[in-house]
């Protein structure tokens, strides 16, 4: 199909995409890689009057190191994030991930925060970041703020991204020397993930020191398997002390049912999974 008539506008700066989108209001649509709002599009399951792209706003793009934290622009390619040496060093969890991510072409289109705002649950990206325990930089008509990731996901394709407001940057503490492991569970290729186990662990003396674990399609938003990161913490990174700990993985989790698997089969995946993920990021 065919997308209905739009007007299209494309600001050069976040001011005048924050001013255009206040002028506008629900009658507009941020446009960003454009991966999850064309085919939207296309089969007019939304209709705006206009879109605005942030396509021109150089300031949205690129990565830098401030303090203890690497920042990620909102506009910012997968396939850049994912090639990053910054990333690679101190987030590099979100470089595990990221390689799983669709296809090289999506990767090459698609932007890092345009995926997370879209917030799907199924979407890749959303728990390592949890797990990192990024914040969100937001800039809206009243100047920006910062939202945790804790609170960033608020529902089924719903974030803490106000109506007049755009997500500028991701800011991820950084995790250098820690190990990391994204595994995802798909029946085909390129697949949204039926479950996938975003873990990272740091490892001292032969001992788990700290560990954050991310779980992706295992409810209506990213989710953090917090009793399995107490569970690990002090123990061996040997496969009897985590497969003890990733038995907790599903705990309080509403998975999703369909044609892939229904809820349970998912809970049995998410201890599964966790299981390989965290032995893969303690290198055992």
């Amino acid at each position: 199909m065919i997308p209905a008539a739009f007007d299209y506008l494309a600001p050069t700066s976040v001011e005048e995409a924050v001013a255009a989108l206040t002028q506008f209001g629900d009658d507009a649509k941020i446009l960003a890689g454009g991966q999850s709002l064309l085919p939207v599009l296309r089969m007019r399951l939304n209709a705006p009057e206009v879109i605005i792209d942030l396509g021109r706003i150089e300031a949205l793009r690129g990565i830098r190191e401030d303090g203890d934290a690497i920042v990620i622009g909102a506009m910012t390619p997968h396939s850049v994030v994912g090639k990053d040496p910054l990333v690679a060093e101190h987030a590099a969890l979100i470089s595990e991930a990221v390689v799983h991510l669709a296809d090289v072409q999506i990767r090459h289109r698609g932007t890092f925060g345009g995926a997370l705002a879209h917030a799907d649950p199924a979407g890749d990206l959303g728990a390592p970041v949890l797990a990192l325990g990024a914040e969100f930089v937001i800039a809206g008509p009243s100047g920006t703020r910062s939202v945790h990731a804790d609170d960033f996901f608020v529902d089924l394709f719903e974030t803490a991204i106000g109506e007049d407001e755009i997500l500028t940057e991701i800011r991820v503490p950084k995790h250098t020397g820690w190990g990391a492991h994204y595994a995802k569970f798909v029946r085909v290729a390129h697949q949204w993930p039926i479950v996938a186990i975003a873990a990272t662990v740091r490892v001292e003396g032969g001992t788990i020191a700290e560990a954050r674990v991310g779980m992706t399609n295992m409810g209506s938003t990213p989710l953090r398997a917090r009793s399995v990161e107490e569970a690990l913490t002090g123990q061996p990174p040997t496969d009897e002390a985590v497969r003890v700990a990733a038995a907790m993985a599903a705990d309080g989790t509403t998975p999703p049912s369909d044609l892939n698997g229904d809820s349970s089969y998912r809970k049995h995946l998410a201890t599964v999974m966790t299981r390989r993920a965290v032995l893969a990021a303690a290198g055992a």
